[in-house]
């Protein structure tokens, strides 16, 4: 049996930046990013935060445990080693049911891990450029 990957916390801002900058996708009261680090350390990065638009400190804190619990509980299982995932709160994060929180977890970490599945209207890469439209044809005075 393969050993579950150990997951390190994401401490510092440049560490959260640069996981924006990975694909993101949001189910239901979380909004989750991945960055795949691309070096040799097998361990997953997890990080967590939530906005003040969610609440005051006491339901922040709160949206922040029960997205670390949820995380502690299926990243192993979910998560790809050697890269860096940011678990945002949303504004159902502290009062949706655990069985549902778990849910919408585990169905984003499970888009996130397969190739290409993260909806490309949510990732962070530039929209490809169309072409322009013709230029309107100057009026003639009469």
């Amino acid at each position: 049996m393969t050993e579950a990957p150990t997951l390190r916390r994401l401490t510092k801002r440049p560490q959260f930046l640069a996981a924006a900058k990975g694909v993101a996708l949001s189910r239901g009261a979380v909004f989750i990013q991945r960055l795949d680090r691309h070096d040799d350390d097998p361990a997953i990065g997890v990080g967590f935060t939530a906005t003040r638009k969610i609440g005051g400190a006491v339901v922040r804190n709160r949206a922040k445990r029960r997205l670390r619990e949820a995380a502690r509980a299926l990243l192993p299982l979910h998560g790809l080693p050697g890269s860096d995932y940011v678990l945002i709160a949303r504004q159902g994060t502290v009062d949706r049911p655990w069985d549902r929180l778990l849910d919408d977890v585990a169905s984003a970490l499970t888009r996130l891990a397969t190739p290409g599945g993260a909806d490309p209207s949510r990732s962070r890469a530039p929209a490809p450029i169309s072409d322009p439209s013709p230029a309107p044809k100057p009026v003639q005075d009469l």
